[in-house]
Formats: structure tokens, C-alpha cells, sequence
């Protein structure tokens, strides 16, 4: 969880798992796109960073952050040799309930997936009050959640 005072983005990679010969499917939202594409370059660095080969992660893009349980079983199917999945969206808080019904879909959604898969689903999709907040957390002063996200992905392949 993040807090005022860390930086997402701080890891040791000497002390994850070896990676290098695994596959990892990251599925991206396309709505604030902004944010999504600050955490996918989060998320590809640290995995590239801890020695995953390019050819071995594969991208999907969805349209909203709604999207990201299917498209992330979709993969799943497809690819069931994947070491993890990283699900990446943004959701803002705006003027109507909204915000709850899709946070919670999602939350809900990825959480059935982990339970009913073969393979961890990463939830890394930011639920902020404002532009601002999702800033400093996909790059900003709060470092990128797709760092932590990616990482998350490698400790999950000790299982």
C-alpha cells in the first residue's frame, strides 16, 4: 500500500526470483491513458530490469478498466504457460457512483481470477480522487505502481 512517504518504484532485484526464461502478459486499459501507459512503462522496465526477454511479454490493450477481467481471462486461455498476468487501469473518482460500481466490479473481478485461475492476476489499477493523486503514483513523486506491480508478478512465480 502506498503511503505519503514511499517511493513504488524502490526494489532489490537480487533478492526475486529468477526470471528470465518466463513469460508475463500485461493487459492495459486505454482509458487515462496517461496513467495506464506511465504504469505499463513501469511495469515492461522492471520486468526487462530483472532479465524477462522482450519476446517473452506480451502486451494487450482493452478499453476500460471494466474490460481488464476479460481481457486478462482471455489471456489466461490463450496463454496458459504465462508465469503471471499484470492487469493495469485507472479509474478517477468523478461526480457519480460510477467510480464505486467499477472499482469494485474490477477489484471483485480480478480477485475471482486469481481464486478460479491457474496463473496470479496482478491488480495494479489506481483508484484515486484526482488526476494529481494517479500522477504521482504512475511515475510522479510517489515513484510507478507498475514497478510494484511487476515485482509482485515475480514473487508470485515462487509458488
Amino acid at each position: 500500500m502506498a503511503t505519503e512517504n514511499k517511493n513504488l518504484s524502490q526494489y532489490d532485484k537480487n533478492t526475486l526470483p529468477n526470471v528470465s526464461q518466463l513469460s508475463f502478459g500485461i493487459v492495459v486499459s486505454e482509458w487515462n491513458e496517461t496513467i495506464t501507459e506511465g504504469l505499463f512503462q513501469g511495469a515492461l522496465d522492471t520486468l526487462l530490469d530483472c532479465k524477462v526477454s522482450p519476446e517473452n511479454i506480451i502486451r494487450w490493450n482493452v478499453p476500460g478498466s471494466f474490460e481488464l477481467i476479460y481481457g486478462c481471462k482471455k489471456m489466461m486461455d490463450k496463454f496458459p504457460n504465462l508465469a503471471g498476468i499484470i492487469a493495469i487501469g485507472s479509474v478517477i473518482q468523478g461526480e457519480t457512483k460510477h467510480f464505486d460500481f467499477v472499482c469494485e466490479g474490477v477489484t471483485h473481478g480480478i480477485k475471482d481470477l486469481n481464486i478460479l485461475g491457474k496463473i496470479p492476476v496482478i491488480f495494479c489499477v489506481l483508484t484515486d480522487n484526482n488526476m494529481q493523486q494517479s500522477l504521482d503514483r504512475s511515475g510522479g513523486k510517489h515513484g510507478n505502481k507498475g514497478v510494484e506491480a511487476a515485482v509482485a508478478a515475480i514473487k508470485m512465480t515462487a509458488y
